[in-house]
């Protein structure tokens, strides 16, 4: 249970609103705690003036050990989580197994998965009113099988471009230039990994569209670019390459947060330090406090800086230091040893995520870190644990919305396209590769570039992104959707006129 200090209680209501149970309100403008509290600490982390603080748990509480928060669940209460409640004494998980049944594939949809051909070469269907360059028939497994191709200027062109790295690129929300030039901007990161965001429809009609529409071609043709980012870094990108920081080319992704790296190599640890901090600008893993750690070895009294997120992980602050952080000298990632707690000779390792850096310190007399050499066995394992990273690279998603004129090449009647393409009657390709269609009104996907056949895009003055589109569907669903059956022709018709890269399309 939580305690409430009523005097610094100001009633301002942000931990009823973190709560994830339900178990604090604020009653004449004073927090009270109820018995759904689990005591996960939500509401002490956000609580600004301090009034609340850890209190006593009820007896009958449970410890959940499932994630790193630890839950003690009251009897008949669930978890933070909802997935676990305290039946009389024992956790038990409360979500069912679910086992999908919409995972087989009909054999019309497999025939129609491919495209006959890619659009890359066939030119446009403008005017709007004509059909598109090639509309292509094949037998496939029994079926008639038709490809509508054609490459389209696509003014509402992104791309999403991941970069595999720990190090800071910039913040959330810097923009990202080419020359100058605004180009796109950096968005939220995934696991060791930062992502931007480059084109939009704003940025590709905007002044610096141009610049906009190359940058994005030459990344999806796998051309290298030079990126800066506003109170960043400059970025040397090449899809598929390894990502260039600075100058320095990174070759190695983290292969965990810092916390993941207490609990993935908890075992190797534990003989070998009686402490590690493992730093990582998202959490930094402290091994004897993480639940992992602690099952190894007893709380060694030190406190890395940082703030704390749950036991054993803690959020540092952004930085060109060890581990995306802004820590430079590994001395200043412990901020205290308490020598009530902690011994003398005492060994305190401190490690970046990727491996690549480590460092050893010995507690002296004193209660002070004081380096010493990485012993063989030590280096041993900063060897194995480095070969579980995975090799960085530069890796892009083609994303855009195609619609009006790039539809009336398939059919007289243009939405009957798109009710096909979200009904899965017809398959949407770009470029060969497969795309992912989001929901929702119009065609709006997204593609791996590194699917596509070789140097799919193009841009126009316009400007735009040239991008190929090919619908692939039955000959039967072309009629139903009114599309131009007049100006279909067979594959090994269009093979004829010898102007097809056709070794180059993928199986």
């Amino acid at each position: 249970m939580i305690s409430v200090n009523l005097q610094k209680c100001v009633g301002c209501g942000i931990c009823e609103l973190v709560c994830p149970s339900s178990a604090i309100k604020v009653v004449d403008k004073k927090a009270a705690v109820n018995d759904n509290c689990v005591h996960c600490l939500t509401c002490v982390k956000y609580c600004k003036p301090g009034a609340l603080a850890e209190d006593a748990v009820a007896e009958d509480a449970l410890l959940c050990r499932n994630c790193g928060v630890g839950c003690r669940i009251p009897r008949g209460k669930l978890g933070a989580c909802k997935r676990f409640r305290n039946e009389n004494g024992k956790l038990e998980l409360v979500r069912p197994l679910q086992i999908p049944t919409n995972t087989e594939v009909p054999a019309e949809k497999i025939a129609t998965m491919k495209p006959v051909v890619s659009a890359v070469g066939a030119g446009a269907a403008y005017p709007d009113y004509k059909p598109a360059p090639y509309i292509v028939t094949e037998k496939r497994g029994g079926f008639d099988v038709v490809t509508v191709v054609t490459e389209a200027p696509v003014s509402y062109s992104s791309m999403m471009v991941k970069i595999d790295t720990n190090a800071h690129i910039g913040d959330e929300g810097a923009l990202v230039r080419r020359s100058g030039r605004v180009v796109g901007i950096v968005t939220t990161e995934q696991y060791g990994s930062h992502i931007l965001i480059l084109g939009g429809v704003n940025k590709v009609k905007g002044p610096d569209g141009m610049f906009v529409v190359k940058t994005m071609a030459e990344l999806g043709n796998k051309q290298k670019v030079t990126l800066t980012v506003d109170g960043g870094c400059t970025l040397e990108l090449q899809v598929g390459e390894h990502p260039v920081i600075n100058g320095a080319v990174d070759d190695k992704m983290r292969v965990g947060c810092g916390g993941a790296c207490c609990g993935l190599f908890a075992r190797s640890l534990a003989p070998l330090v009686d402490e590690a901090i493992i730093l990582d600008h998202h959490i930094t893993g402290l091994f004897t406090k993480h639940p992992a750690g602690a099952e190894q070895k007893p709380y060694s009294g030190v406190t890395p800086v940082g703030r704390l997120a749950t036991n054993g992980r803690y959020f540092f602050e952004h930085g060109d230091g060890w581990g995306g952080t802004n820590i430079k000298d590994p001395i200043d990632a412990i901020k205290d040893i308490d020598m009530s707690v902690a011994k003398p000779g005492m060994k305190i390792l401190v490690a970046e995520t990727t491996w690549r850096k480590i460092a050893l310190f010995e507690v002296s007399k004193e209660g002070r870190p004081v380096p010493v050499e990485i012993p063989a066995e030590l280096e041993e394992f900063r060897k194995m644990a480095a070969g579980c990273c995975e090799d960085s690279r530069v890796s892009a998603m083609y994303y855009a919305g195609v619609g009006g004129s790039a539809r009336a090449g398939v059919t007289v009647d243009p939405i009957q396209i798109t009710k096909a393409v979200h009904r899965g009657d017809a398959t949407l390709t770009i470029a060969g590769a497969p795309a992912y269609v989001m929901p929702g009104g119009g065609i709006t996907f997204l593609a791996d570039v590194e699917k596509m056949i070789e140097h799919p895009f193009n841009y126009t003055a316009s400007p735009a992104v040239l991008a190929p589109i090919e619908y692939t569907m039955t000959v039967e669903n072309y009629k139903k959707i009114k599309g131009h059956v007049h100006a279909m022709r067979t594959k090994e018709d269009v093979l004829k006129e010898g102007r097809f890269g056709y070794t180059k399309l993928k199986d």
